[in-house]
């Protein structure tokens, strides 16, 4: 079984900066792949990020170029961060673990983001 927590939420002004991290626990982590999604009120939960065991990231149209996932493997530890704010990046921000099938199995409780413009 794999725990995460999410840290690093809050409330920030359009155009600025926040990092995400997220604590993994109960398995090796640098075996999986990382992710991170969203979900604002009334919408689906949505892809932001990935990043491979390898270190291979995938981003989002929309967040590429303005979000960088990053791993630290001695840590335990993924992180988003996140620049040049949007008012449509408010969500929470959910941490999330590859499985066996490498489907995110494993979620976290969640991180709010509020971007204000």
């Amino acid at each position: 079984q794999v725990q995460l927590v999410e840290s690093g939420g809050g409330l920030v002004q359009a155009g600025g900066s926040l990092r995400l991290s997220c604590a993994a626990s109960g398995r090796t982590f640098s075996s999986f792949g990382m992710g991170w999604f969203r979900q604002s009120p009334g919408k689906e939960r949505e892809f932001v990020a990935r990043i491979n065991r390898g270190g291979i990231t995938y981003y989002a149209d929309s967040v590429k170029g303005r979000f960088t996932i990053s791993r630290d493997n001695a840590k335990n530890t993924v992180y988003l961060q996140m620049n040049s704010l949007k008012p449509e990046d408010t969500a929470v921000y959910y941490c999330a673990a590859e499985g066996v099938g490498a489907t995110f199995d494993y979620w976290g409780q969640g991180t709010q983001v509020t971007v204000s413009s």
